[in-house]
């Protein structure tokens, strides 16, 4: 039976309307998407059904009308949503009824995941699971009342067709109005009262930090692990950047369970490289994997999946990686994927697109992962038939295809001898090439701010790391696209989405300022260039402004009077993890890394009283709060702050490669740097005032915590000796 794609885990009576649609005679007889700037919207722009756009205008007709909303989700890379568009969108009888009892509304869920993540928490509740398509019905103040995820457009074992289901709550808006609108308003009720318990205050002192929570953690993990094919849970199975994340921090130091987190995470990164989920021609990872082995991958790319992933193959490196997973194999997986996210998603204007088709379309038919899979003979057709063979066998392309009659993607599943690696890499490029022949998937060309500075972080990190100068270059292009076109100056705000150039729409979400300024600081630590100090400094006081009210902290600044109802009138804040860290969580960890850099007793506390959330998380679902605990780690190590002072000189740079070459968890480098002229003391980067280098000019590094340094240190094995003992817990 067919499937939505599924949300990852740890995401709770007037007469009908006579059906003017074939005289378009009446207001909003039209499909109003053509216009939209979103990719996913302009997909539908042409659907015979009446698409408005979220918002205030839409659900006033739909009060106007006395009607539902119908409020379908998806986005542009989601093979089900395609699906689910030609099936029922794209008839001509269900867009009649649809068009006469209801008001439909389109939204692009990466434009507003606001709107997603309220609608979703409600399907979740309603129907018991979720994913996209999301399908809602609505009020027209907003509240849920019924909903689904892909509905078939003839009813199959379990799950009704798209009409009956339009039918009945058509019959129910009618019939039963008073008792829809009570559920409703009980739904919205539970919701609210679901966010009141777990409210975040950042007006009071924190409570301690409990040490035995993360190794607590780590144990809890390795119940849910596949040891056999890596990663946690069972199919669907997607990639665990952020719970990665923690156990390589927690890895780096000293304890019982750093050895296993170790491993966990070794047996991770090297079945995901192994596997089908990961494009072994040109780098970059599928969404996720329908089996659990991650032999059979759902073939959308996204920018935030690659980003994560990126930054943590990066740091599986600077840990130093295991026999399981050697870290010269994960540079390799590194740099492939950083090489694919500048090459397939960087636009021309310096920003990076959101994702990569699911779907190639090939003779008009759209067909998942098309591009992306051989047969045997399609393997002779580009090599021949010697070295055809020898590729099927090692890459586990057989007669019959493991994902259509197109074919199987190619993967090893293990690791390649040496003999196989030197044939692999005679015939990679052969067959990239054969394949940037065929039908290529979409581009979903808007650029998202959140996601970028994500991508800013890993960049950075890889090109320091891997030392590769032009991925530095990269991240500090996409920095400035992110300040000159996202970054409004003189009101404060950070827009979430911008298309050519230009942006539109929301002002960003907690989790893009928290992204972002977690990316800048990323890069002023690689480059020592203090205007991304500067711009991350103003993106979290603005975001202090914007999503702290009262002392509370929440998810967005209140962008729609519907999404206010349907979540019981409360300000919303998730704090699990879903495809990216929860807002909470990155903006937890960009505030304790800046108080490390500004010495800020106030934003200290405001990560350590957001670190609050995790007791029940980390002793229930460390699965889905991966970043809180990948933060804890590193406010547990202090985190350790490392000041850079001296002349430019080989010697500085070799003191400065090295702190960025540590896996100490959490480690903040700040480097001494004149940018272009002397500025002021004032407009210095706190923890470099006042530092200078030794008496007879060399450079010279300051290890520090909580702004309280050890005696400068020259030489490289001793700076990292001095990490190593502070990272015991020694002086």
């Amino acid at each position: 039976m067919p499937v939505p794609e599924p949300a990852e885990p740890g995401t709770p009576n007037p007469a009908g309307i006579p059906n003017p649609a074939s005289s378009g005679d009446w207001p909003g007889a039209n499909n109003a998407l053509g216009s939209e700037p979103s990719a996913y919207l302009r997909q539908h722009a042409d659907n015979p059904v009446f698409w408005r756009p979220f918002g205030d205008e839409a659900f006033g007709f739909a009060a106007e009308r006395d009607v539902p909303v119908f409020l379908s989700i998806g986005y542009a890379a989601c093979h089900w949503c395609h699906v689910m568009a030609h099936e029922s969108f794209e008839d001509q009888e269900t867009a009649d009824y649809l068009n006469a009892h209801f008001v439909p509304v389109k939204v692009d869920r990466e434009e507003r995941p606001d709107v997603d993540s309220v609608y979703m928490a409600a399907t979740q509740a309603i129907s018991g699971e979720g994913g996209w398509p999301m399908s809602v019905f609505l009020t027209p103040d907003g509240l849920a009342f019924h909903a689904g995820t892909y509905f078939p457009p003839i009813p199959l074992p379990g799950r009704p067709s798209f009409r009956n289901v339009l039918e009945a709550v058509h019959e129910a808006w009618v019939e039963r109005r008073a008792g829809v609108e009570h559920n409703a308003r009980g739904l919205a009720a539970s919701m609210g009262a679901a966010q009141l318990s777990g409210a975040v205050r950042l007006d009071g002192p924190p409570e301690l930090l409990d040490a035995n929570l993360l190794p607590d953690a780590v144990a809890l993990l390795a119940r849910s692990e596949d040891p056999d094919a890596g990663g946690f849970g069972a199919a669907p199975k997607f990639p665990p950047s952020a719970v990665l994340e923690f156990l390589i921090r927690h890895a780096a130091a000293p304890s019982q369970t750093a050895d296993a987190a170790r491993d966990m995470a070794g047996r991770a990164l090297a079945g995901m490289a192994r596997s089908a989920l990961c494009d072994q021609l040109d780098g970059g990872f599928a969404r996720y994997s329908v089996t659990a082995d991650w032999s059979v991958p759902h073939f959308e790319k996204m920018l935030y999946d690659n980003a994560q992933l990126l930054r943590v193959y990066t740091h599986w490196v600077r840990l130093g990686g295991n026999v399981v997973f050697p870290a010269g194999e994960a540079a390799a997986v590194a740099s492939r994927c950083a090489d694919w996210m500048v090459d397939s998603l960087r636009l021309h204007s310096g920003g990076l697109a959101s994702s990569l088709d699911a779907d190639s379309v090939v003779e008009g038919v759209h067909h998942e992962g098309a591009t992306y899979l051989w047969t045997p003979e399609s393997l002779v057709e580009a090599l021949g038939p010697e070295d055809a063979g020898a590729v099927a066998g090692m890459m586990n392309i057989r007669s019959e295809g493991t994902v259509s009659e197109l074919g199987s993607p190619l993967h090893p599943a293990r690791t390649l001898t040496d003999a196989e690696a030197t044939l692999w890499a005679r015939v990679r490029p052969i067959l990239s090439a054969a394949r940037n022949l065929r039908s290529l998937p979409a581009r979903d060309h808007k650029v998202v701010a959140g996601w970028n500075g994500i991508a800013v972080a890993a960049l950075a990190e890889a090109g320091a790391v891997l030392d590769r100068p032009d991925l530095v270059g990269a991240a500090e292009e996409v920095a400035g696209y992110l300040k000159d076109v996202h970054w409004d100056q003189g009101s404060h705000v950070l827009i979430r989405v911008s298309h050519d150039s230009r942006a539109r729409g929301i002002g960003g979400l907690l989790e893009d300022y928290a992204f972002c300024a977690d990316g800048l600081l990323a890069l002023y630590a690689v480059t020592g260039t203090k205007r991304w100090y500067r711009l991350a400094e103003e993106l979290i006081r603005a975001a202090c402004t914007h999503f702290v009210d009262n002392g509370q902290l929440a998810d967005s600044a209140g962008e729609s009077a519907q999404v206010f109802n349907a979540q019981g009138q409360h300000a919303a804040l998730d704090p699990f993890d879903n495809a990216t860290p929860s807002g909470a969580a990155a903006f937890a960890g960009a505030l304790l890394t800046y108080s490390a850099y500004s010495g800020s007793h106030e934003h200290r506390l405001m990560a350590g009283n957001i670190l609050g959330l995790l007791p029940p998380l980390a002793t229930r679902a460390p699965r889905v709060a991966g970043w809180l605990l990948a933060t804890a780690q590193a406010a547990l190590a202090g985190p350790v702050e490392a000041a850079v002072v001296g002349p430019d000189s080989p010697a500085r740079n070799a003191l400065h490669k090295a702190l960025l070459a540590s896996p100490s968890p959490g480690l903040v480098v700040a480097l001494q740097t004149d940018d272009g002229g002397s500025p002021a003391a004032e407009r210095e980067v706190p923890l470099l005032l006042h530092r200078s280098g030794s008496p007879d000019g060399s450079p010279q590094v300051y290890l520090c915590r909580g702004m309280v340094c050890e005696r400068p240190l020259g030489d490289v094995a001793e700076v990292l000796s001095q990490l190593s003992a502070m990272a015991s817990g020694g002086s």
